[in-house]
C-alpha cells in the first residue's frame, strides 16, 4: 500500500513538472508568434515567411491557450479535464509540427517534435488514466 501510494505522489510530480515545462515552453512560443512581426520571428524561425501569417497567428494563439490548459483547470480543479484535452492538442500540434518539418526536410528538428509530443502525451495518459486531478466539489 505505501509502495503504491509512494509511486503514485512521484508520477503526479512527474506530470506536474511535465506540465510546468510544456505550459513554460508553449506560453513563450504562444507569445511569440501571436505578437511578433513576422521579418522578426524569421530570423529563429525561417517557415514563418513561407506558410500565410494568418496560419503562423493561429499556431501561436493555440499554443498560448494550449499552456494555460495545461495548468490552470488543474490548478483552480476547475474542470481539470481540460488539462488533459490540452495535453491532447499540444500533442496534435506536435504531431502536425512533424509532418511539416518532414515535408520540407528539416529532419534536424523533428526530434524535438518527437520529445514535446510524447511529453504531452504522458501528461493525457497520466491526468487521464493514473493520477487524475478531482475537481473542486
Amino acid at each position: 500500500m505505501a509502495t503504491q501510494n509512494s509511486s503514485s505522489k512521484a508520477l503526479n510530480i512527474s506530470l506536474w513538472v511535465a506540465q510546468g515545462i510544456l505550459a513554460a515552453m508553449f506560453l513563450m512560443a504562444g507569445a511569440m508568434k501571436s505578437t511578433q512581426p513576422v521579418e522578426q520571428l524569421a530570423t529563429s524561425l525561417p517557415w514563418v515567411t513561407q506558410v500565410p501569417v494568418a496560419l503562423v497567428r493561429f499556431i501561436g494563439i493555440s499554443e498560448f491557450l494550449g499552456a494555460v490548459g495545461l495548468l490552470l483547470p488543474s490548478i483552480l480543479r476547475i474542470q481539470p479535464k481540460l488539462t488533459v484535452w490540452a495535453a491532447i492538442g499540444i500533442a496534435t500540434i506536435m504531431l502536425f509540427a512533424l509532418i511539416f518539418h518532414i515535408i520540407k526536410g528539416e529532419f534536424s528538428v523533428i526530434g524535438m517534435n518527437i520529445v514535446i509530443g510524447l511529453i504531452a502525451a504522458f501528461v493525457a495518459w497520466g491526468r487521464t488514466k493514473k493520477v487524475p486531478i478531482q475537481p473542486k466539489s
